[in-house]
């Protein structure tokens, strides 16, 4: 009887070091989580903008954008290079206020801030692209010019 608990406390330890290195070769049926019986719904959730979006641009461009954003767009954020959703609210203020985006002021820089900016930079900037929304070379060619100007 005794030999047989201490069988059982060591499968049990080796299981245990098992999962704990990352492994479940050593652990045994006994250890696997029940089936559901009952069906998994998915939640739709809405998708999140984007952490950082630099089209290409170095930090130092990028904090360039920024500083023209903090100067006349309302950015207040940190100068950081890294163009985040608050540095793309005020590049949608900047677009909407000129440059015919007419979206959400939401951060994401989707198809319709990509064309706005195409717009701009076709403008003022040398692209010469179709206005897309596609972030292509040549968008992001122009959008650095734009930030090193």
């Amino acid at each position: 009887m005794r030999s047989n608990a201490l069988g059982k406390t060591l499968a049990g330890l080796v299981a245990i070091a098992g999962l704990a290195a990352g492994t479940v070769a050593t652990a045994g049926v006994t250890y696997a989580a029940p089936a559901s019986s009952s069906p998994t719904a998915a939640v739709a959730q809405p998708a999140a903008a984007a952490a950082t979006q630099n089209f290409g641009l170095t930090t130092a461009e990028a904090k360039n954008v920024q500083r023209f954003l903090a100067e006349y767009w309302g950015y207040n954020d940190s100068i950081d290079g890294q163009l985040g959703s608050n540095s793309w609210k005020a590049m949608q203020r900047f677009l909407s206020g000129i440059w015919g985006y007419t979206g959400a002021i939401d951060g994401d820089p989707g198809t319709n801030t990509v064309k706005a900016l195409q717009r701009m930079l076709a403008a003022q900037w040398g692209y010469t692209g179709a206005i897309d929304g596609d972030a292509g070379s040549g968008t992001r060619a122009a959008f650095k010019r734009f930030a090193d100007a």
